[in-house]
């Protein structure tokens, strides 16, 4: 009796089991190093749960009885992960391009987010930016709110609801911004602390919360000490901005004389990486120093090369971050970057990498279609954990791609197809989404 109830138990568990195993069969494309796509035709992707087993041109004996998708001639990639993106300034995309970054947030981006003090129209354009970001390749995203503790928590439950796995930053600014904006120090720190008590009520399972300094120029000391506490009590990651703008540098070396360069005025209060994981956007001017210091921290680039040139605040030296093995990823930057397509960013990094060999400095070879896919994949995903390649043991993000529209008549490779749509793909080309193994549509 014993050993039939034993077997009946078994049979119950590889029934389990194979319930939560299930395949995708496609043409696979991932990324390893930044070098190389990784390509595989007509293959099988499975997965257990949220976890990836392999890769396999056919399916091993043991997962013979699994159920499989099949998405026949269409690609198969990771999920996109945008590493820097302003959700409240998805309403004026597009608009104020003619203008350099100090006084583009004095004109266009400080009078467009104190409307989120009111909740209704919090309510309705965060729904449009959360509706568009779901429809897109992006699986993850680091998000900027503003400086509304119950705005920015709507804009996280509306994130909940859609199924991404995102991080969400209350923003802290208690000087050099209009009245209308400006915290008091302590109160920035206070609604921080209350806003992480609402999140760990709200028990948040795909939206986690990100410690938002804006900018150096934007919190005083008292403010950062303030903030570490903060970020120590709660262990949060680190989200702000880095040597983006020639006059912003200057600003910072005015406003903290005592710091070797721009990220060491973020490093004296223990917001650079090392003990807390931690993105910096743009990066645009980082020198020697500072590079090292990211590197030896571990501090992510969230490279933004639309915005970047909109703002004309310089083209990044992506080479050079990868060849020093810095942690790389790719922002869209909205609205500095028009757009929240992650494949625009990767053309937009290539183009502009193209014109600083041209025209700074022919010692920086441009990036390549695998470098950036990379980037825009793994590069920026592993800020989330192993999320971003289809490597064993990886999170199953997916996107499926469908590029029947793109009509050619020559015969084409699979990294081609998907080269070509890094240039003039779109949400329309977007078949099918997977975040962290639940698939979306």
């Amino acid at each position: 009796m014993a050993g039939k109830g034993q077997k009946k138990r078994k049979a119950v568990y590889r029934m389990s089991t194979k319930e939560s195993i299930f395949g995708l069969k496609g043409n696979i494309v991932y990324s390893i190093v930044p070098e190389k796509m990784e390509v595989r035709e007509n293959s099988y992707l499975v997965c257990e749960r949220n976890e990836i087993k392999g890769v396999y041109e056919t399916l091993p004996q043991e997962y013979q009885d699994i159920p499989v998708e099949d998405y026949g001639d269409r690609l198969i990639i990771p999920g996109l992960t945008d590493l820097h993106v302003h959700a409240p300034q998805y309403s004026f995309r597009g608009l104020g391009m003619d203008m350099e970054l100090l006084e583009w947030l004095e004109t266009n981006t400080f009078p467009e987010e104190s409307k989120y003090k009111d909740l209704e129209y919090a309510k309705k354009a965060y729904k449009i930016f959360v509706d568009n970001l779901r429809k897109g390749a992006t699986t993850r995203a680091c998000i900027f709110a503003t400086v509304h503790r119950k705005a920015t928590l709507h804009l996280m439950d509306l994130l909940e609801i859609s199924g991404l796995h995102t991080m969400v930053g209350k923003v802290n600014m208690d000087r050099n911004c209009p009245d209308y904006l400006r915290e008091d120090t302590q109160e920035s720190a206070d609604e921080t602390v209350e806003w992480m008590k609402d999140i760990q009520h709200n028990k948040y399972k795909k939206t986690q919360a990100i410690l938002t300094p804006r900018f150096i120029p934007s919190c005083t000391d008292e403010l950062m000490e303030m903030l570490k506490m903060i970020q120590m009590r709660y262990r949060m990651p680190v989200q702000s901005h880095l040597s983006e703008n020639f006059s912003e540098i200057a600003w910072v070396q005015e406003l903290c004389p005592e710091s070797e360069f721009y990220g060491d005025a973020y490093d004296r209060f223990g917001l650079f990486g090392a003990d807390c994981k931690t993105v910096m956007a743009h990066c645009v001017h980082s020198d020697e120093r500072e590079r090292a210091r990211m590197k030896e921290n571990g501090v992510f680039v969230a490279h933004c090369p639309e915005s970047n040139m909109n703002l004309a605040s310089g083209v990044a030296p992506v080479r050079t971050f990868l060849e020093e093995g810095l942690h790389v990823g790719l922002g869209s930057d909205v609205a500095g970057g028009a757009t929240e397509n992650l494949f625009t960013a990767m053309a937009h990094a290539i183009q502009a990498s193209k014109l600083r060999w041209r025209l700074y400095d022919d010692s920086l070879k441009s990036l390549t279609a695998p470098e950036v896919f990379y980037m825009a994949t793994k590069g920026g995903g592993e800020f989330f954990g192993k999320v971003g390649s289809f490597e064993a043991g990886y999170e199953l993000d997916v996107v499926v791609l469908d590029d029947s529209r793109l009509e050619h008549p020559q015969e084409m490779t699979v990294q081609q197809r998907l080269e070509r749509m890094i240039y003039f793909s779109d949400e329309r080309e977007v078949y099918a989404k997977y975040v962290a193994g639940e698939k979306l549509f």
